[in-house]
């Protein structure tokens, strides 16, 4: 064999090696993304999207890509690693990439006053972990795990609000079979500043309470773990307790009920619709909240399916009022055959916060072109127009202007 047939021979083995590898590689991912404009504002305006619904009233290009791989699978154990890059961007470029222009901000004195920085994107890493199964011999499908991981993320995804998420760099172990029930037990690291701060997460899951009916309970610590030096700053531990109830086949869907109290900072995100992570751990101020929700999917005919939330959350202070807000969100789609359906979202809010009102909605009517006629099918390619009020603030989307409407298309898809 020649020195050239000898390397036609390396590449092609290389080729197939190369395409054996890939194969073994699950590939998943999420995007969004899309042109729109606006009446007043030229790029389409972004208008209190957890409260309202997001259909129509998202203004960014937002993408993850997963790759994981099964690295070891013998006599029932398996590691497998897993990993996830995100990229945020306002889409206003051909190439987007991590370069930065800053601009120095001069008063009427010429004098600098601050810098504005603009980037054409940002990178994150979101996930890189390591999974383990079939370590503990009575529990074959319990998962021993560590690194940085989305951690059994709770969100109602037609106004994409997490209400319980404390994803982070932890390690746990999860869905051990304890009683009737899936135990889960994890710490997250969610540093407040410089302090370090250990989300302690505790979940029991599955619990049946009658057919098509089951129950999860949670409970989070963030374990304020100050240095010396730090101890005359911090507040006291934050907690939330959560309760979930999920029923299957509601009216041909689904419907979840979450009851969830918090304390400290943790109670401070109940009516700021935070999600039990990220705690304040200078937050000081004697806080307790709660809320409660109940958001699902129903198919009440073969061409309408209707998904819904509710919201209503309440947080106290020592120091000042409480701050409240109530929220409704539906969003209906009516299936004119198996890829092609109209889908109208309506959202409406109203919030007090230390005594300030606000209160807004949004309608919007979409015709779109899905992978399948299910509620949940993607990838969806929309054509949609949105009208957006704010009745508190005559201002909100410019001098004199309480509303403005978006015209846009967008794609949404995940796999």
């Amino acid at each position: 064999m020649n020195r050239n047939t000898l390397g036609q021979a390396v590449t092609i083995v290389t080729i197939f090696a190369s395409a054996t590898v890939t194969a073994e590689v699950d590939f998943h991912g999420y995007v969004r993304a899309g042109i729109g404009i606006s009446g007043e504002n030229g790029q389409q305006v972004r208008y209190q999207s957890n409260k309202v619904g997001r259909l129509g009233n998202e203004d960014d290009l937002y993408s993850e890509i997963l790759l994981g791989k099964e690295l070891y699978s013998q006599d029932g154990k398996s590691f497998y690693v897993d990993s996830m890059m995100a990229l945020l961007s306002d889409g206003s470029n051909d190439f987007e990439g991590t370069n930065t222009s800053c601009e120095l901000l001069k008063n009427s004195a010429g004098d600098v006053d601050d810098v504005s920085c603009d980037n054409d994107a940002e990178f994150a890493l979101r996930q890189f972990n390591v999974q383990a199964k079939g370590l503990i011999p009575s529990n074959p499908d319990a998962v021993s795990w560590a690194g940085k991981r989305y951690y059994q993320r709770h969100d109602i995804h037609i106004s994409d609000f997490y209400y319980w998420d404390t994803s982070g760099s932890g390690a746990g172990i999860e869905n051990l079979s304890v009683g009737t029930g899936k135990l889960s037990l994890a710490v997250l690291r969610q540093d407040s500043g410089d302090i370090n701060v250990n989300n302690f997460d505790i979940r029991y899951a599955e619990i049946a309470l009658w057919q098509d009916a089951n129950l999860e309970l949670g409970f989070n610590y963030g374990l304020i773990n100050e240095t010396d030096e730090q101890k005359a700053e911090v507040g006291e531990d934050p907690l939330m307790l959560t309760a979930e109830m999920t029923m299957a086949n509601v009216i041909g869907g689904l419907n979840k009920t979450i009851f969830q109290y918090a304390t400290e900072s943790y109670g401070e995100q109940m009516a700021g619709l935070g999600a039990g992570n990220s705690p304040d751990a200078t937050s000081d101020d004697g806080i307790d909240g709660y809320r409660i929700i109940n958001w699902g999917v129903i198919a009440p005919t073969n061409t309408w399916e209707i998904g819904h939330q509710i919201v209503y959350a309440n947080s106290s202070f020592d120091s000042q009022d409480d701050h409240s807000i109530f929220n409704i969100v539906v969003r209906p789609m009516y299936k004119w055959d198996e890829n092609m359906r109209t889908v109208f979202e309506g959202g409406w809010f109203t919030e007090e916060d230390n005594k300030v009102d606000s209160s807004g909605s949004k309608f919007t009517v979409a015709q779109a072109w899905a992978a399948g006629s299910s509620f949940w099918a993607r990838p969806e390619l929309r054509v949609y127009a949105s009208y957006l009020t704010d009745y508190e603030n005559d201002n909100a989307f410019g001098i004199g202007n309480d509303t403005e409407y978006n015209l846009g298309v967008q794609v949404e898809a995940w796999w």
